[in-house]
């Protein structure tokens, strides 16, 4: 009654199936079409033998299941190929949807993707309230559609509004969420976990009846529904650029939740979704974001303390992330009054983040520890500074953080400017220090450049990028050099940027061309947002112009800074900039992200970062670079093909 490499199945005395994933090629379970292919065969077993319920768990460590084989996608030559996969999951799902006997998903751990929809195929479903459990139908990451009955089953478990904002977004729910918005019948914590899955499946209730005001968005009211998604889908992307989620939103609304009644002409079928250049680029972001994850797992690196000198807005912010993540903290400043705004935002940063749950923003507080006598230093793991750019304070620093720190501690220095050779021309061994290279807002940035200068420590870099893994962040290897790669990339942009506004072109003419090209951000916006100070200071070590921009300088001279002062480029209220209307004008896109492509390039051709795949890694997730042109050097070589 076995035979499968990939599943288990076993029955209880009362008459129970378990059937557990445990893919045999891998640490996390994915639905390749062996997988699928074995599922198969599994129900043929049990409809030969029915069983009073089934059971479907993972037996991986790692989650539930992951998705579907993203490497499987790489291999679809032609839409005919993208439809068998599409049609492999539809009809499997279809039919374990359809199973006389109770069916439940215990989901453990990640539950992304095809896997929800395996999951959403069940009548129940229980999920185990830890840390890393998270559902998520993240496709529209990828340029495609959850085509396995997603788009079909969670409008009618959670309703219209909430199902589309996790299909448009990608958005992950943990178990505490996913029960309350009725994703799971059962949140519990593990050690009950595989009881409360007997007792569910067993119990014959009655499936969650969503409110007489979701029904009508299921029916009559569905057409509202849609546009109203359309619109805020088009808030952040445009159909030409992303046609996933518009795809989404019309096999729901038009085609009951079946890209496989799209007829190909249509926008929304399979033929223009998994056609489209943004699927193949995106899913080629996929494995480069999985490249940056794999830098600092040949290190069994694990701090426990870190220790941040500088409480202002980067180092305050690097404190709270770490803290996040469950690090003892020491943050270290001239006073106690200097470090009190940092804890404040920290606060505000956590009631987001733990969504009002005050006993957790409560124990990360705790974590949060004011150090204004530096006494964190000797007990750190990872040592972080964060002040000024100013290479004689840096090197003081940096001279007792050295004569007091760990023999193993990882010392840092999140300099953007200065050549970690000069800030280490002091050490008394310069091998030690490595930059761990944060950026704005360092909440919501993926990436952190690990930098290294010739003679630096090869041990102390790999610990660093086990640092930034720890913290859930991008870990991306570069060489010391004038602005690393993400600043060395984005100086030259924003000086033409401003160059274009001297020239009497209208900044949100230059900002609606960057829109237009995909980026997620006008470079006039940008500037004013991080700085019109630090963009000029910037701007005289990276980009050799031996003038500031005019405007930049009349603005500075009259002490408008941007954001921060209410007034740049653009007028600032409530966090937002004024702008009139105002359309770009043709060419003016390719003349704004030339001098990016060409620093890409000549970081590269340097040696900056180690290749070109790298590159495009480090810009898109450093500087937003529209995604779905797949990175500059990708753009680049697709421009000359």
């Amino acid at each position: 009654m076995q035979g499968f490499k990939h599943w288990q199945l076993q029955r209880d005395a009362d008459g129970l199936a378990w059937a557990t994933l445990d893919a045999a090629d891998g640490s996390a379970n994915t639905l390749g079409r062996e997988v699928m292919e074995e599922l198969g065969g599994l129900l043929d077993q049990l409809d030969r033998e029915p069983p009073k319920g089934l059971v479907i768990r993972s037996g991986k460590a790692a989650g539930f299941i992951a998705g579907a084989n993203i490497e499987e996608f790489t291999k679809i030559a032609t839409v005919d190929d993208a439809k068998v996969l599409v049609k492999r999951g539809w009809d499997l799902f279809n039919r374990l949807a359809a199973v006389k006997y109770p069916t439940l998903a215990l989901v453990r751990g990640h539950c992304m993707g095809g896997g929800l929809e395996l999951a959403l195929a069940c009548r129940y479903r229980v999920a185990v309230d830890e840390p890393g459990t998270k559902m998520a139908l993240p496709e529209v990451m990828l340029g495609i559609v959850p085509g396995w009955g997603g788009m079909l089953r969670l409008p009618e478990v959670v309703g219209p509004a909430a199902a589309m904002d996790m299909m448009l977004t990608g958005k992950n729910i943990d178990a505490k969420r996913a029960r309350k918005m009725g994703l799971a019948d059962e949140c519990v914590p593990p050690r009950v976990m595989e009881n409360t899955a007997r007792m569910v499946v067993l119990s014959a209730r009655p499936r969650r009846e969503l409110p007489f005001m979701q029904k009508l968005m299921l029916g009559p009211l569905k057409g509202i529904v849609a546009n109203g998604a359309k619109k805020q889908v088009a808030k952040r992307a445009r159909p030409e650029h992303y046609p996933a989620p518009y795809a989404i939103i019309d096999i729901w609304s038009k085609f009951g939740g079946n890209a496989l009644a799209v007829p190909a002409n249509d926008p929304a079928s399979l033929e223009s979704v998994f056609g489209s250049a943004t699927a193949k680029n995106l899913i080629r972001v996929f494995f480069l974001q999985d490249r940056l994850k794999a830098f600092g797992k040949d290190s069994d690196f694990a701090p426990k303390h870190v220790h941040v000198i500088g409480a202002g807005v980067m180092g305050g912010d690097i404190a709270a992330v770490c803290a996040a993540k469950g690090m003892t903290v020491t943050l270290q400043d001239q006073s106690v009054e200097r470090i009190a705004p940092a804890i404040k935002r920290a606060a505000e940063f956590y009631a987001k983040r733990y969504r009002g749950d005050k006993k957790q923003v409560r124990f990360a507080l705790d974590r949060l520890i004011a150090d204004p006598q530096g006494a964190g230093v000797a007990q750190a793991d990872v040592i972080i500074e964060a002040i000024f750019e100013n290479l004689e304070v840096k090197q003081k620093v940096f001279a007792d953080v050295e004569a007091r720190a760990k023999p193993d501690a990882v010392i840092a220095t999140n300099t953007s400017s200065l050549k970690l050779e000069d800030i280490a021309a002091t050490f008394r061994n310069p091998s030690r220090l490595v930059g761990i290279h944060f950026f704005n807002p360092v909440p919501k940035m993926p990436l952190v450049e690990v930098v290294t200068a010739e003679n630096s420590d090869a041990d102390a870099a790999k610990k660093a990028a086990a640092f930034v893994r720890k913290i859930d962040k991008l870990p991306l290897p570069v060489k010391s050099a004038p602005g690393f790669l993400v600043n060395a990339v984005l100086g030259p942009y924003l000086l033409e940027a401003m160059r274009c506004v001297d020239e009497g072109i209208a900044p949100e003419a230059v900002d609606a061309a960057a829109l237009a090209f995909g980026m997620p951000m006008g470079p006039i916006e940008l500037a004013d947002t991080v700085g019109l100070d630090i963009a000029m200071a910037a701007g005289k070590g990276l980009t050799g112009a031996a003038e500031p921009p005019k405007k930049l300088a009349e603005l500075m001279a009259a002490g408008n800074l941007g954001k921060k002062s209410g007034k740049g480029f653009y007028t600032w209220v409530n966090g937002k900039p004024q702008k009139s209307q105002a359309s770009a004008p043709s060419g003016l896109a390719d003349r704004l992200v030339k001098p990016l492509l060409d620093a890409t390039q000549r970081c590269v051709n340097q040696g900056v970062v180690g290749d070109a795949d790298l590159a495009d890694a480090g810009v898109i997730f450093g500087t937003g670079f529209a995604p779905f042109r797949g990175g500059p050097m990708n753009y680049l070589k697709n421009k000359a093909a």
